[in-house]
């Protein structure tokens, strides 16, 4: 790839939600402007909270190990609507702290603490973002990595095509694919599908197998997996992985079994095909859209309570605006979700500009983490309204 075309590329996958602008952008509708005000008010003082939990070597925060945890906050001063941060010192050295875990496999990853493939998707979607054409090289073999890391010829054949956290330090609770870490892996595969355009011959991911994967994680009669349920409250739902729901299982009518669907992972599984650029008319993503619908609340992570509840909001907000959605219905009256889930967010900031989630699974006691997937949820939301 010429380095021209490199500097010139679209960073992300959904670039309507993530534009970067010289100016701040107008609203798409003029009386939005005053609550798009609101937002612009909670975003930057969420970003001037998360500056300052910076640290001298560069990365965020007090959990330095996983460089995903420094690239999350990067995208989120990347993607503030003015582009004001590009050139920022404190941003630069955040890129230098990512580069100092590249490995020689290609990996972005710290063999400590291991997450190889959530790192390194994650990271990846960051260096990208930061449009260095020093970075090609590494970007290219980091993504050559990603697409290393899928899963085919396991001895549970169901977990084919998709993938996991990475070999290198995972738990054997954790060494198999899972969908949480095959969408990120999707995300970023598909904002770089550009760095290999001009490369025949490069090895790119077997997306039908991940499709294929994405599907065996999901309630439907279509999916041949003996777990999987037809029934009305869990139909087009998604769980973890094949066989494995962190919602539990819930027993039918008949007495029998099945896995419980919940909303992460059932946002994560629209994000999937939507990523793999499977049809808005298959059936697949109608009924994953149709249990998104039914049961959409900001109240809690639909199944888990407030277990990832921070997390499945992100998730809300980037796949309903992939797939195209602007209304929801709620109580039998339609409802802007982008309206009154900045309303949430905003209400649920504290004082000094963070977010924290009282229920700490998933690192969501980390009010850096949470902090990053609020900012990012509205940087997403204020490009929309």
């Amino acid at each position: 790839m010429k380095r021209r075309q490199f500097l010139a590329t679209t960073i992300a996958f959904g670039a309507s939600a993530f534009t970067r602008a010289a100016d701040e952008p107008l609203p798409r509708d003029g009386k939005n402007l005053s609550f798009r005000n609101e937002i612009r008010d909670s975003l930057n003082r969420s970003l001037v909270w998360l500056r300052a939990q910076q640290n001298a070597d560069g990365s965020f925060g007090k959990d330095t190990l996983h460089p995903a945890l420094t690239a999350l906050p990067l995208i989120a001063f990347q993607r503030e609507p003015t582009g004001r941060f590009a050139k920022e010192e404190f941003v630069a050295k955040g890129y230098a702290y990512l580069r100092s875990f590249t490995q020689p496999d290609g990996g972005i990853y710290s063999k400590e603490n291991g997450l190889a493939n959530y790192n390194t998707s994650v990271c990846l979607l960051a260096l990208v973002g930061a449009n260095e054409p020093k970075d090609l090289d590494t970007l290219v073999k980091a993504r050559a990595y990603v697409v290393g890391q899928q899963a085919a010829g396991m001895a549970k054949p169901e977990t084919d095509g998709g993938i996991g956290y990475g070999s290198i330090g995972a738990s054997p609770k954790r060494g198999h694919p899972d969908l949480d870490n095959t969408v990120v892996a999707l995300e970023a595969l598909r904002a770089t599908k550009h760095l290999i355009a001009d490369k025949p011959g490069t090895k790119d991911l077997n997306w039908n197998a991940a499709i294929d994967f994405v599907a065996r994680c999901q309630n439907l009669p279509s999916n041949k997996q003996p777990w999987a349920s037809g029934d009305a409250d869990n139909k087009g739902g998604f769980i973890y992985y094949p066989g494995f729901s962190n919602a539990g299982e819930v027993t039918l009518e008949g007495g029998g079994k099945a896995l419980r669907s919940y909303g992460s992972m059932s946002y994560a599984g629209l994000l999937s095909f939507i990523y793999a650029d499977v049809k808005s008319d298959d059936p697949r993503v109608t009924a994953a859209v149709a249990w998104l619908r039914k049961h959409y609340t900001l109240d809690e992570n639909p199944g888990l309570e407030k277990s990832g509840y921070f997390y499945y909001l992100h998730l809300m907000a980037k796949g309903l605006t992939a797939a195209g959605i602007t209304e929801l219905e709620v109580g039998g009256k339609k409802s802007d979700w982008r309206l009154a889930l900045a309303e949430r967010l905003m209400k649920l900031q504290q004082q000094d500009g963070s977010w924290l989630n009282d229920t700490a699974r998933w690192k969501e006691n980390n009010p850096v983490l949470v902090t990053t997937y609020c900012a990012l949820t509205l940087e997403i939301l204020y490009a929309q309204l």
